[in-house]
């Protein structure tokens, strides 16, 4: 069984930072609205939680970075 170390902290009201091993991201969101997650890797996770046992989710991932 692989060890993997992952640690989320609540920054502000509706606000968290996840950090893994690999990256960061911040989420923003709760309740029942949509939830919006942005990492360093240049992936954008929209996900929203619906009624029963379904779920949405919509994910993007950037892979172009400008170099300066």
């Amino acid at each position: 069984m692989p060890l993997t170390f992952r640690k989320s902290f609540r920054i502000l009201p509706g606000v968290k930072l996840n950090i893994n091993k690999k990256s960061m991201s911040i989420t923003t969101g709760e309740g029942k609205g949509p939830r919006h997650t942005r990492s360093t890797t240049g992936r954008r996770t929209t996900s929203q939680n619906l009624p029963g046992p379904f779920g949405w989710r919509r994910t993007t991932t950037s892979r172009s970075r400008k170099d300066s």
